[in-house]
């Protein structure tokens, strides 16, 4: 890497723990000449600063060439393997079982609708000029 690194970068160990987890170059094609791990740092770039993907900057690969990355891995579910495998080894670290056994959900973790929830929504749908109207109803 011949460029001043971003925060987002992954660091040597970091990279150690990836590298593995990614699918080989395939066979009897064209020879892989994008660098995976900047690959992973643009798109570890992209997703904190919430960029938009032609806004990557010019020291990362390009923006194309990350997206089909992206694409890629997440239609064959590699995104979600490198995250499963991750989880386990942090859980493992904190001194937990791999695999969670117990999940708990309750009314602080889901949103819910606001103003009157699907009857609203429906209400503004059918309504050619619903927000005048729906803003005049009193919803307690």
């Amino acid at each position: 890497m011949s460029r001043k690194p971003y925060p987002t970068d992954l660091t040597d160990e970091q990279w150690d723990l990836l590298a593995p987890l990614l699918p080989a170059e395939k066979s009897g094609g064209r020879p892989r000449t994008a660098d995976l791990r900047e690959v992973l740092n643009a798109i570890f770039y992209l997703l904190r600063t919430g960029c938009p993907w032609r806004h990557l900057p010019h020291d990362l690969p390009p923006w194309g060439t990350v997206w089909s990355y992206f694409r890629q891995w997440r239609d064959e579910g590699t995104l979600e393997r490198l995250h499963d495998e991750l989880r386990a080894l942090t859980r493992q670290a904190a001194g937990k079982e791999p695999q969670p056994r117990v999940g708990c959900l309750d009314s602080q973790s889901v949103r819910t609708a606001e103003k009157g929830g699907r009857a609203a929504m429906m209400l503004a749908r059918r309504l050619k000029d619903a927000n005048a109207i729906l803003s005049s109803i009193p919803w307690d």
